[in-house]
């Protein structure tokens, strides 16, 4: 990305300027911090997610929910068109 090519008016770019200083010093300040014998952190959580066992547990009775639809054609529900 080119910063050079967005126009900007003369308010935005004073704010730009200085949100982009901002994240500047932050990234100083963070490449300044000593991380000697620190243990690269892959995910902050060590604990395990046990995985459940994927079995059906409702059946989806598609009359009863499309009984209360406006309208359906061959199992779909059709709605307003919303782009032309």
């Amino acid at each position: 990305m080119r910063l050079a090519a967005l126009r900007l008016e003369s308010g935005e770019r004073h704010l730009l300027q200085a949100n982009l200083q901002k994240i500047v010093r932050l990234i100083d300040t963070m490449q300044s911090a000593d991380t000697d014998g620190v243990e690269p952190l892959d995910h902050p959580l060590d604990g395990v997610q046990p995985l459940r066992p994927d079995n059906v547990t409702e059946v989806v009775d598609r009359d009863r929910f499309q009984s209360a639809a406006p309208e359906v054609r061959d199992g779909l529900y059709l709605v307003p068109r919303v782009v032309e």
